[in-house]
């Protein structure tokens, strides 16, 4: 192999490398999606059982199993 052949070769592995250790998240990364996502649960879960919606969504639920086909 001459000296050209293997800078290039390094060259091409660091290149990958590089691009492997960027790909996809980080612990940290994946922590604070967890976190918000959670977050995002609860708020929802309170929008969903609050007095108002949970009659809405009974009612269309009621009328739906009530429908003659």
């Amino acid at each position: 192999m001459t000296k050209h052949m293997v800078s290039g070769w390094v060259a091409r592995r660091v290149r990958r490398w590089r691009a492997a250790a960027e790909a996809g998240m980080s612990t940290a990364e994946y922590a604070v999606g967890t976190i918000a996502a959670c977050g995002f649960a609860a708020v929802l879960y309170k929008i969903v059982t609050s007095g108002p919606v949970r009659s809405a969504l009974a009612g269309v639920i009621e009328k739906a199993l009530h429908v003659s086909f």
